[in-house]
């Protein structure tokens, strides 16, 4: 059971927690004040006032402790780059999201210890350009994302020996043969950055990349179960 804590604009944070498994993660919402953890407790979800510029609080939280990941929501790049210093010293080893709001605060962000960037604008601009260059995706859309509301998003590890290995990423299907999303690939051999799948170059895929699916929880659990077959 992986334990998720997330901090800062309690709207944001409301849909993060709203697409966490369940029966695979426990959340808690950190708020800044009893207003916003008024309205996420009001939601259905733990939530608790904490001083996230108090270490000690911090910790008594859970980070440093037995928290796996940490998401940092907060409207100010600041407060994201401060919480992440602190989180870091704290736990080498957490799982640290962040968004920004400035480009030029990527480089602060990772500097100061996180392990993934959310861009927005960025992700805003890659599903104008999907819509408007790829109707299949249109059509995708409105068959899933616009009629159901069971949706996950999950990263997936290609294990040694599956089928996937040396596939490229156009030749998955993944809507076709699987009813998911492929929304896109963080390749190992380049990094630990997450490569769109609408936009970026083709990957040819090896044991223990990733690929970040969305879907219904029941077709992800399936596609997990078959990679390592011989397809």
């Amino acid at each position: 059971m992986k334990k998720i804590a997330v901090f800062g604009d309690p709207r944001m944070a409301l849909e993060a927690l709203s697409r966490f498994d369940k029966e695979t993660s426990t959340v808690i919402y950190a708020a800044q004040n009893r207003h916003d953890a008024e309205f996420i407790a009001d939601q259905g979800f733990a939530s608790e006032v904490i001083d996230f510029r108090d270490d000690s609080a911090l910790h008594a939280l859970g980070i440093g402790v037995d928290i796996d990941y940490l998401f940092c929501f907060f409207a100010a790049d600041s407060d994201n780059v401060f919480l992440t210093l602190s989180a870091r010293a704290l736990d080498e080893n957490l799982n640290i999201i962040a968004t920004i709001d400035a480009p030029d605060s990527a480089e602060k962000l990772l500097a100061a210890g996180a392990s993934k960037i959310i861009d927005p604008y960025e992700i805003s601009g890659r599903k104008t350009y999907e819509i408007l260059t790829k109707p299949e995706i249109t059509h995708i859309l409105d068959q899933t994302v616009h009629r159901r509301h069971n949706l996950n998003i999950a990263e997936i590890e290609i294990p040694e020996g599956s089928w996937l290995e040396n596939r490229k990423t156009s030749a998955l299907k993944l809507n076709e043969r699987h009813n998911l999303i492929l929304l896109g690939v963080v390749d190992k051999e380049i990094g630990e950055q997450l490569h769109f799948a609408v936009g970026d170059k083709e990957h040819m895929l090896n044991a223990g990349d990733v690929l970040v699916v969305m879907g219904p929880a029941r077709e992800i659990k399936a596609f997990k179960e078959c990679l390592d077959d011989s397809g």
